[in-house]
């Protein structure tokens, strides 16, 4: 079927529209989370797991988006992810603490497979505008994610509801990206192809290891800002709303890294460099979480901000730029993506034991900054070039 500018701007508003749903269901729990423990009886172990087994879906159900999109194509596999979320967040927002962990799985699961869908879907409807139209899926992340964190305090008292209600406000962009989708999946898709011959040498590789434990440790790090951050301000005594738009603002400073990061560091030759630097940004934003949370706690915000932005950024493209071939490109990235948030998914469950155990938040922040270090030292060893 032809392309029109209608059905192009209907392509581009879908795609946008998705990559905006690609995190709320996630960010949006973290203001809210004080409220959901207090309401459903759970332990600060039991509140960092909620964003626990959103994430270990995230690692588990990657490999799902490889077999759907054989079978039912990838615009079908991106439109039943986005219903899955929906469903999800509804399911999340009823009575019981078995249907909030339950449809926190459900949605994991369909963040899972957008995870691994949308890059696909990016070499499928823009192949002459890959790096641009990543930008914008990555950046679209990261935007919904400060949108959620930002407004979901002000959304609960505009709207006068509880917190069931504002989170399950979340399934409505979900929907709605769904609908625009929707078009997309009338037309008829190739199958893909078999994955990589080479995927044992893959898994035999160091640099497979090194990627994906880079993947991993900047993935628990931000996990850990965005299960506990607003639960940490409040605590040292700052209000709710504060503490939510706090996370929020780390959230949207991540968004200058995405849009400057690749692009420069794509064209180097070792991205060592970058790597360090996030780390070091990362590092300086948890330390002054640690020391003096109230004091100036924008700079720190923004400081982290940068500093996890460019993490993921770099993560994202060493995948790329560390593979030979396209289809080695998906494998490593299934692979860095299953291990990676499968490692990711103990970082807030573990920082709720710690605060549970230590009764304050100096020894959490202390096992984070010790991560971001591992973090900094397999981000040296991923982001060497290869030798010829």
């Amino acid at each position: 079927m032809p392309e029109t500018p209608w059905r192009s701007a209907l392509l581009v508003a879908g795609f946008v529209l998705a990559a905006l749903n690609m995190r709320p269901a996630l960010a949006g729990i973290s203001p809210l989370l004080d409220e959901i423990m207090t309401d459903v009886g759970l332990t600060p172990a039991g509140g960092g797991a909620i964003t626990t087994v959103m994430v270990v879906c995230l690692g588990l159900f990657s490999a799902l988006t490889p077999m759907l999109a054989r079978r039912i194509g990838l615009d079908r596999t991106l439109l039943a992810a986005l219903l899955l979320l929906a469903a999800g967040i509804a399911v999340r927002s009823l009575d019981g603490a078995p249907l909030l962990y339950l449809g926190a799985a459900v949605a994991g699961t369909a963040i899972a497979i957008l995870n691994v869908a949308m890059p696909g879907i990016v070499k499928h409807h823009f192949p002459g505008k890959i790096g641009v139209y990543t930008a914008v899926y990555v950046t679209g992340l990261v935007a919904g994610a400060s949108a959620a964190s930002a407004l979901m305090i002000p959304l609960e008292r505009a709207t006068g509801y509880d917190w069931r209600g504002a989170s399950a406000l979340l399934a409505v962009p979900a929907l709605a990206a769904a609908a625009l989708w929707l078009p997309q999946t009338f037309r008829s898709e190739r199958s893909p192809g078999n994955g990589p011959r080479h995927f044992a040498a893959l898994m035999r590789s160091p640099v497979t290891w090194y990627v994906t434990a880079f993947m991993g440790l900047q993935s628990i790090t931000f996990y850990i800002v965005l299960a506990w951050l607003p639960t940490i301000f409040q605590e040292a005594g700052l209000p709710a709303d504060q503490a939510g738009y706090l996370l929020g603002l780390t959230n949207l400073a991540q968004v200058a890294a995405t849009l400057t990061v690749p692009p420069h560091a794509g064209r180097a030759r070792s991205q060592v460099p970058h790597v360090a630097a996030a780390a070091v940004l990362t590092i300086a934003g948890y330390a002054g979480v640690l020391l003096a949370p109230t004091t100036l706690p924008w700079l720190w915000m923004i400081v982290l901000g940068l500093g996890q932005g460019a993490s993921i950024a770099l993560a994202l493209l060493i995948i790329t730029l560390r593979a030979p071939d396209a289809s080695s490109v998906t494998a490593l990235s299934a692979v860095a993506q299953s291990f990676g948030y499968a490692l990711a998914a103990l970082g807030p469950v573990l920082i709720g034991v710690l605060r549970q155990v230590s009764g304050g938040w100096t020894v959490p922040l202390l096992a984070g900054l010790a991560l971001c270090l591992i973090q900094f030292t397999v981000g040296v060893m991923a982001g060497r070039p290869l030798l010829p």
